[in-house]
């Protein structure tokens, strides 16, 4: 009997028009390229501009580009996930808001939230959908508008995030093509670490919570740094171990963008060559859940028919995970 594994057969990406370089920074706060660049690898990161604009105006851009390149209909969707730390509303979810943009109507579709996790969670629920037979077209989209949530007067976190999207199409694959593992981790220790405090029902907007600045996205970057470097890495290794591969098996790593040391470590600790990582952090930043998807759209031209792929997660909560994917295209 074959087995039907969910493949990708399709990426697209969206990133806002807005470039925030590093010099603009440095005149926003007390930081400089030098440092920025040393530290996190990142030299420019794009912002949605635009009043009422939100995390699923990007991702509507990123699944109306990806319908397009694989010549598919609003229609035949069957499933649409999408992944965000970031939603427009408290409800109704950011899924239904793109497939409403998008004229994708009478299906599924929720939002997944695991902080830059998310499209990894995203992607192992959705394939489930495939390879059970119950869809034939299910999308999964990366969003996060991060700059709705980033203090820009607090120069440890301010240079680090930046907005974009990405969606890829998932198709049921008989051949040995798609995604053939995947592992999702969490462990709530990690709240303290990485969080935004304010605005769900713990603590509800108020003038106090505003004064205090929890609303936006608050880092112990050390503390951060430790365990990701550690699970990201693990996982990683986890996966490989799993389905035999080594470093030289894997054509290409596949991280959340978050920091270059933290990719050069589970680089490392995979044995996989810094050539071949998948890397834009240096002109995007962190766009959380949008990361992979990108990575996967800035480089689909160096993509082959059966490579494998590893890709790997790290997120707050703390979340994390991976998938052994082997290309379809």
């Amino acid at each position: 009997m074959t087995h039907v594994k969910a493949s990708i057969t399709g990426v697209h990406g969206y990133v806002p028009d807005y470039v925030l370089t590093n010099a603009e920074l440095e005149e926003m706060v007390d930081t400089n390229d030098e440092w920025i660049v040393s530290r996190t690898g990142i030299k420019e990161r794009r912002i949605l501009k635009g009043e009422g604009l939100g995390s699923s105006h990007m991702g509507a851009e990123a699944v109306k580009g990806l319908l397009a390149k694989t010549n598919t209909q609003p229609q035949e969707i069957d499933l649409l996930i999408c992944a965000t730390t970031t939603p427009d509303y408290v409800f109704p979810c950011t899924a239904n808001l793109i497939c409403d943009m998008v004229g994708i109507r009478q299906i599924g579709s929720f939002d997944i939230q695991a902080a830059c996790s998310g499209f990894l969670y995203a992607l192992t629920i959705g394939s489930q959908f495939v390879e059970t037979g119950k869809y034939k077209k299910v999308i999964v989209v990366g969003a996060d508008k991060m700059s709705a949530i980033t203090d820009y007067t607090d120069r440890t976190t301010c240079v680090l995030f930046g907005d974009g999207a990405g969606a890829v199409l998932l198709e049921a694959d008989e051949n040995g093509y798609g995604i053939l593992d995947s592992l999702i981790r969490s462990d709530g220790i990690g709240q303290p670490y990485l969080h935004q405090k304010a605005g769900g029902s713990r603590y509800p907007p108020t003038h106090e919570t505003i004064e205090k600045r929890w609303h936006y996205a608050y880092q112990d970057g050390p503390q951060v740094f430790k365990f990701a470097v550690k699970n990201m890495a693990d996982v990683s290794a986890e996966i490989m171990e799993r389905n035999g591969l080594k470093g030289e098996d894997v054509a290409w790593l596949v991280p959340h963008q978050a920091n270059r040391r933290i990719i050069e470590a589970t680089a490392n600790r995979m044995g996989v060559g810094i050539n071949k990582v998948m890397m834009n952090i240096h002109k995007y930043g962190n766009t959380t859940a949008a990361t992979i998807p990108l990575c996967l759209w800035d480089y689909e031209s160096q993509l082959h028919k059966g490579d494998n792929l590893v890709l790997a997660a790290f997120g707050g909560g703390f979340t994390w995970g991976s998938a052994y994917v082997k290309w379809a295209y």
